[in-house]
């Protein structure tokens, strides 16, 4: 099995950006998830209410500048507010961000429709993984729902293309906003939810737990219409506990592995 894609959202419930090969942090890849959006209050606004969101691309620059776009062609590029004073923020365990400030915020919420901030986590120290969600004392994470890295498979997501019905579009893996995909066996679909540990190239990961799925993944990423799958889908195939599940949370292991911990396309991928 090998690594066939890696992909960072700089902000979260925006349009990711893949590439070739990204840095492994104690709390994510580098520079995915460390930007959020939020209402005057500090309650963060993600895409399942403002399914707006995902219209929107966010990409690092060479320079470590945020670079923000729009489907009209419209931009705005911004510096990490390292001066600014901190604000108060709803994420879980998180409690306070610093405000990117008034440009980026018009810009936000000129595009999403509702008065709404940009935010950075500047020190992703802060913010542990939940031990309802797998965390263990030490783990940390960005401003990523549950975990630093979410890990999918093609084989997993071919079988839920199988599970479908036949009028039924095929789904897109990006519905599932994976930092890693992986090929997968495709005699064993979903395989991942029982491995303990799983190694990507030189760096190896626990896997925290696997991934319950939110109306999110109903949103299509190209058209941002809403429908019924893949939930509907999972639902009959996948649910236990109340919640579909698809994917798994990694935690990285870095004392396991070496001082430049890189995840790359093309990497091995060693389970257990």
């Amino acid at each position: 099995m090998q690594v066939t894609r890696v992909r960072t959202y700089p902000v979260k419930s925006l349009a990711g950006f893949d590439v070739d090969a990204a840095t492994v942090q104690p709390w994510g890849l580098a520079g995915d998830r460390r930007w959020g959006v939020v209402d005057p209050d500090g309650e963060p606004i993600t895409a399942r209410e403002a399914n707006a969101l995902l219209g929107l691309t966010a990409v690092i620059g060479d320079d470590g500048a945020l670079m923000l776009g729009d489907r009209a062609g419209g931009a705005l590029r911004i510096r990490e507010p390292r001066d600014a004073a901190p604000v108060s923020v709803g994420h879980s365990r998180q409690g306070s961000a610093l405000p990117a400030g008034a440009d980026a915020d018009d810009w936000v919420s000129a595009r999403i429709g509702r008065p709404a901030r940009l935010v950075w986590q500047s020190d992703p120290r802060v913010r542990t993984v939940n031990p309802a969600h797998g965390g263990l004392p030490g783990d940390r994470v960005s401003l990523a729902d549950v975990g630093p890295l979410l890990l999918v498979s093609e084989s997993s997501m071919a079988q839920l293309n199988r599970w479908t019905d036949d009028e039924t579009a095929e789904l897109d893996i990006l519905r599932f906003r994976p930092n890693v995909s992986i090929d997968g066996d495709p005699d064993d679909p979903f395989a991942e939810d029982a491995w303990p540990f799983v190694t990507l190239g030189a760096v190896r990961f626990r896997v925290s737990g696997v991934c319950d799925r939110c109306v999110m993944t109903t949103i299509d990423p190209d058209t941002l219409a809403r429908g019924k799958e893949p939930i509907r889908t999972l639902a009959k195939h996948r649910r236990w506990d109340g919640k579909t599940w698809f994917g798994v949370w990694l935690v990285p292991d870095l004392a396991a592995s070496p001082d430049a911990a890189v995840v790359r396309v093309g990497d091995a991928v060693l389970p257990g």
